[in-house]
């Protein structure tokens, strides 16, 4: 049987300050081949040149990364001000409706960071521009320093629910991850559940209620190191056994890796 067909929703970039490309990261396609045993597929965020019907035929799950545009207030309905800094229009204009249209489908999906908020606002959530302005919130951005083990190393621990998917899917109800992030939920999406938080409550890890396949969002990158973490390897296994399900003409709920 052939591999599942991933696609990672790309992110819009400009070469030599002119040339526009869509790119994804290198950590999130090697952890689709190498982890979900899959084929990774870089999806442009663009609604001019892709079809959301299209995509849902030719893919067998969809990672939606981080990116460094925030989805725009408008589509949570506030108003765009300074501290939500850049934005990717066509990105939201691609990611949101597909979001919707792949649980509704059951294919499976994993939002990471800037994906895992396109999860609570295409169900009708919010978030707020940045999380370390909060009273009694920490500063989760990534160190604006260092090197990339540096940036990516393990920065705070997330508590799961009891009993919930992610405390199965770990085994474990506290890991340790790292966190590159300044925006985060403010009000849950209507069928967006809160599976796991920081130890300042910012949400981190959240799953679509009554989604009919694998939808699961974690607001840290899992794809850094994801062959060898503790953490994001039992999350892409779990994400790439739902595509090879959804590849061969079945819906597989989450389990536990081996």
């Amino acid at each position: 049987m052939s591999r599942p067909v991933i696609g990672i929703i790309g992110n819009s970039h400009l070469i030599n300050d002119s040339y526009l490309v869509q790119a994804a990261g290198d950590m999130n396609m090697q952890a689709v081949k190498d982890v979900c045993d899959a084929i990774p597929v870089i999806i442009p965020a663009d609604p001019a040149v892709v079809d959301v019907n299209d995509l849902l035929c030719a893919c067998d799950g969809f990672v939606f990364p981080g990116g460094r545009p925030n989805v725009h207030p408008e589509e949570y309905g506030e108003a765009e001000t300074e501290a939500h800094g850049a934005f990717d229009r066509n990105r939201d204009r691609v990611a949101l409706p597909l979001i919707r249209a792949c649980v509704a489908a059951g294919l499976p999906i994993l939002g990471i960071c800037r994906g895992f908020q396109e999860m609570n606002v295409a169900f009708g959530g919010s978030l707020y521009p940045e999380i370390r302005d909060l009273p009694g919130r920490d500063n989760h951005r990534m160190p604006p320093d260092g090197t990339i083990e540096e940036k990516f190393a393990m920065r705070h621990r997330i508590t799961f629910t009891e009993g919930g998917v992610f405390h199965r899917l770990m085994d474990a109800n506290e890991v340790m991850t790292n966190s590159l992030h300044g925006q985060g939920i403010k009000v849950a999406g209507d069928r967006i559940v809160i599976d796991g938080t920081a130890p300042d409550s910012t949400p981190e890890a959240i799953h679509v209620k009554d989604a009919p396949g694998f939808a699961l969002g974690v607001q840290w990158h899992p794809e850094y190191k994801a062959g060898m973490d503790a953490v994001s390897r039992p999350l892409f296994a779990a994400f790439g056994r739902a595509a090879a399900a959804w590849a061969d003409g079945k819906r597989m709920p989450v389990r536990r890796s081996a």
